[in-house]
């Protein structure tokens, strides 16, 4: 008989599989480059999926100047303000200055550091080598909750370039309108739908076993050898499955624009989300989560060339 093989049930690049231990995940901003000088992310929330029509301009497409259908999803996003700004040294922080004039909710909704402590000024930090800041969303301003998501965010310029930027919108709300405007591509960052513990079939995707097997079908037929005497954590067995951290690479962005100017809220607002009062971005295909979830939208760490020549004339949604 030839030998049986098939590749492994489940991928081992993810590993723990168990529940993330924060909403917005830590992202290397080092590894993240751009054109653009300022900010390199911005905090948005998921509103669901529909249907979009746009006009295809892509070159040597095959529905070139066609309308065509295509799915994507809406995300709003509420202005964002700087919280405070931290000073790196050697990969590691040195000193952080928490911003003036900071709402007055956020005092009942977060922890905030005691007053004691003597606040210095930008200008009397020297010797580092990078400027982070956190920065917080005006989430209030949407009907999804009031605690803010609160989030470091790394820039892109020189340190005077950063310094110069931080400067100026200190006290000031960010928009998304001003760090999106120019770019087609995002990386979409957060965490998956919680599906709580989960058996191995639907974890791993192992084929259920015969009508006939002993003990069970949806259980792998063997755990292990018999020595070494212990399970190894290679084998598919059940347990958490969804809340894990994520990446969508090169999501296309087919229209940046304010609720404002133009209202794509359906009749009775969206399903299990409402209303969007904000700003609003519409991406080709689906993100991750579910609706209202808190996600995070980076500069692209290594765009292609399949996204990046792809050019969609929005027309309206379905």
């Amino acid at each position: 008989m030839p030998k049986h093989s098939k590749p492994r049930a489940g991928s081992l690049q993810f590993w723990p599989r168990k529940r993330a231990r924060k909403f917005l995940p830590s992202v290397n901003w080092k590894a993240i480059s751009s054109e653009e000088k300022g900010f390199l992310g911005f905090i948005g929330y998921k509103v669901g999926m529909t249907s979009c029509v746009v006009k295809d301009s892509t070159l040597n497409s095959l529905t070139k100047d066609k309308r065509i259908v295509i799915p994507v999803t809406v995300l709003e996003l509420p202005p964002m303000k700087i919280f405070s700004v931290r000073f790196y040294k050697d990969g590691k922080v040195k000193e952080e200055i928490l911003a003036e004039n900071l709402d007055r909710e956020l005092k009942r909704k977060l922890k905030m550091p005691k007053k004691e402590k003597k606040v210095k000024r930008i200008e009397e930090i020297k010797d580092y080598d990078d400027i982070r800041i956190i920065v917080y969303s005006q989430v209030k301003t949407t009907r999804i909750k009031k605690t803010p998501d609160l989030i470091e965010l790394g820039l892109e310029g020189s340190i005077e370039e950063k310094l110069k930027f931080i400067k100026d919108k200190l006290g000031k709300e960010i928009l998304a309108s001003e760090i999106l405007n120019e770019i087609s591509l995002v990386d979409v960052r957060g965490l998956t739908k919680g599906k709580g513990t989960a058996g191995p079939v639907k974890r791993f995707g192992i084929k259920l076993k015969q009508h006939k097997a002993e003990k069970g079908r949806r259980r792998p037929g063997s755990i292990g050898p018999w020595h070494p005497a212990r399970v190894s954590f290679r084998v598919p067995m059940a347990g958490q499955l969804g809340m894990f951290t994520r990446v969508k690479y090169n999501s296309k962005i087919i229209k940046l624009g304010k609720i404002s100017e133009e209202n794509i809220n359906p009749k009775g607002g969206w399903k299990n989300y409402g209303e969007i009062k904000t700003e609003y971005i519409i991406l080709q295909g689906s993100v991750q989560g579910p609706a209202k979830r808190q996600l995070l939208l980076t500069r692209v760490l290594r765009p292609t060339k399949k996204q990046s020549k792809k050019e969609y004339e929005f027309i309206g949604l379905r």
